[in-house]
């Protein structure tokens, strides 16, 4: 099992950039993949990212593709997630989660997950 810890959310204006950190305890092998999720309140979680652990291949949910950029660190054990021309529909809690496949979109399929840490876009 991995624990993973999210930070870096906050208030934030609309238009702003924000970037989201995600430290892993624990070994992630290759085959791993890491996402981001977010859930707004009412709504059910759903994905954002996803990047494949043992390479740079990375995946985004059409509502963020072009604004948000998921990255790694392997030395660090970590995952970012760089948001930029935050919009107001982006405000939720963003989790972070370990797949032992090496990619997904879908929650069930991530075995670990962070606390989450929130993030609020106001106009």
């Amino acid at each position: 099992q991995v624990q993973l810890a999210e930070s870096g959310g906050g208030l934030v204006q609309a238009g702003d950039p924000l970037t989201l950190s995600c430290v892993a305890s624990g070994r992630i092998f290759s085959s791993h993949g890491m996402g981001w999720f977010r859930q707004s309140p009412g709504k059910e979680r759903e994905f954002v990212a996803a990047i494949r652990w043992g390479s740079r291949n990375t995946y985004y949910a059409d509502s963020v593709k072009g604004r948000f950029t998921i990255s790694k660190d392997g030395a660090e054990n970590a995952v970012y997630l760089q948001m930029n021309s935050l919009k107001l529909e982006d405000t939720a809690v963003y989790y972070c989660a370990r797949t032992r496949r090496g990619y997904s979109t879908q929650e069930q399929e991530y075995d670990d997950w962070g606390q989450g840490t929130q993030v609020t876009v106001s106009s």
